[in-house]
């Protein structure tokens, strides 16, 4: 069999897989949906309990207790100002750098299977149309091998064909909607991070550089036996 037999007879198959394809991808777009609201649900931090500990935090500055309150709690937000003061015994620079680390590691994990709906969304019009093409091809093969009275069935098979450019695009709208609908909840939960992550930060940078007591008594005691002297 020639190539072009080939390529006949599959095109001959019809729109129908075509179609059980776009219902396959608008399931799985549905899957998708559903596990990541669950997953964004599940990751984000409850707003009051994280106020609070940072207001406590902010005004005291021991990192201790707001370590105990971050741990107790749940979400992308606790998690990465958790890592940042983690490593803030080696410094500022480091609890910088966990905080950045672990914000990419997180945004990764809040991005996952998105690809799936915007892949769907922008090809899902193309697989139909894809459908509707080879269901014309199979209209007029039929046509060239019936006589007249059958061009009213070949018709109805046109129309058929048809249907699979209107379910790409059914398939297509949701799946670009829920993927920008998801990509705008992940950039204004990670801008929040980011926010907090800086208040963090700048509130640690003031503590570290704060002297301890016994520095300061030190520095008292310098200062008579110098003014003895």
């Amino acid at each position: 069999m020639s190539l072009e037999e080939r390529m006949l007879a599959f095109a001959l198959l019809g729109a129908g897989w075509v179609l059980w394809l776009l219902v396959a991808l608008s399931v799985i777009c549905v899957g998708v949906a559903v596990e990541r609201a669950i997953y964004l649900v599940m990751n984000t931090t409850p707003g009051a309990d994280l106020q609070a500990a940072l207001a406590r935090f902010m005004a005291r500055g021991d990192r201790g207790a707001f370590q105990k309150d971050l741990d107790g709690m749940k979400g992308v937000e606790a998690r990465v100002l958790a890592a940042g003061l983690e490593a803030a015994k080696h410094g500022p620079d480091a609890a910088e750098e966990a905080i950045a680390g672990t914000m990419v590691f997180e945004k990764n994990r809040l991005d996952r299977f998105l690809i799936v709906l915007g892949t769907t969304g922008s090809n899902a019009p193309f697989i139909g149309l894809f459908g509707t093409v080879l269901g014309i091809i199979k209209a007029f093969h039929d046509l060239a091998n019936m006589d007249a009275e059958g061009a009213s069935a070949v018709m109805a098979g046109i129309s058929e064909a048809l249907v699979a450019t209107a379910i790409g695009l059914i398939v297509a709208i949701p799946a670009v909607v829920l993927y920008n609908f998801f990509q705008r909840l992940i950039k204004s939960q990670m801008g929040r991070v980011e926010s907090l992550s800086h208040l963090v930060l700048a509130r640690l940078k003031s503590s570290l550089e704060e002297p301890s007591e016994d520095e300061t008594e030190v520095e008292e005691a310098v200062e008579l036996a110098q003014k003895g002297a």
